[in-house]
């Protein structure tokens, strides 16, 4: 039996939550889904620059949670990036 999943701070609230390669119709797009939690991680570490420690503080979880979460997300930005997929920002848990 798993654990019960910490509650995670989140500070950012997207307006645009679907990124697609130019000049492809949706129907032909594969997509990577980007939870919240991962997105507020790559706010937190790599637009504001914090350092791990103070980016998990900052979400309420542990700095290894954090490393997870984050190796998780710029793997999916980049499968979208290189393999030309669309990136799709969801809610709650990772997808």
């Amino acid at each position: 039996m798993s654990r019960a999943r910490k509650q995670r701070r989140i500070g950012f609230s997207p307006e645009i939550i679907y990124f697609k390669p130019r000049g492809v119709a949706l129907t032909y797009l594969d997509e990577e889904l980007l939870s919240e939690d991962e997105l507020e991680a790559l706010r937190l570490a790599d637009l504001e620059g914090k350092e791990q420690i103070e980016a998990a503080k900052s979400m309420s979880i542990s700095q290894s949670t954090l490393h997870r979460t984050l190796s998780d997300a710029r793997k999916k930005v980049a499968r979208a990036l290189v393999l030309g997929r669309a990136i799709v920002l969801k809610g709650g848990e990772k997808s």
